[in-house]
């Protein structure tokens, strides 16, 4: 499977909803993805997997850049598009972003129970600093997590 990270536009918008109802509980409304397609700050991109001729959204991640911080709003990838490395292919294109930008750090919360999610995090260097208790309303409790890019280190990703 050949995946292609692009920006993402309010054309994509039917099939990112799609995945966000999938994937989340709580999922984002058609106005807040346009919202964040609308801000200065906001930046929404896409995993294409391309087959062929044919091309599909399979994941998609949104993420601020405001002065020194990139912080990760939503990652979600397809139920059936899951551990194929997608979501690791958009975190690295939001690090690679951040660094060029001169971003001090990367920031997002994670739920406490997604145990798989914070597993790709540690593995892109996120280290857990704080809880944020109930964060999520439904009392489940959200682990920020930060990846520094301005310690020196070989932060290649």
């Amino acid at each position: 499977m050949r995946i292609k990270i692009r920006a993402g536009s309010n054309r994509d918008l039917p099939q990112i909803i799609e995945i966000e109802r999938l994937s989340f509980d709580n999922p984002w409304s058609r106005d807040s993805f346009l919202r964040e397609l609308s801000l200065p700050f906001s930046r929404t991109t896409v995993a294409i997997t391309t087959n062929g001729t044919m091309e599909a959204i399979v994941g998609y991640l949104c993420r601020w850049l405001v002065a020194d911080e990139c912080h990760i709003l939503n990652v979600a990838v397809h139920p059936e598009a899951r551990r194929a490395g997608i979501a690791a292919r958009l975190m690295e294109h939001a690090i690679g972003e951040a660094k060029r930008e001169k971003a001090r750090f990367v920031t997002l919360e994670v739920r406490r129970s997604n145990v798989a999610a914070r597993s790709l995090y540690r593995k892109l260097s996120f280290e857990e600093r704080r809880l944020r208790r109930n964060y999520y309303g439904s009392g489940e409790d959200a682990i920020v997590m930060e990846l520094r890019l301005d310690r020196g280190q070989a932060n290649d990703v």
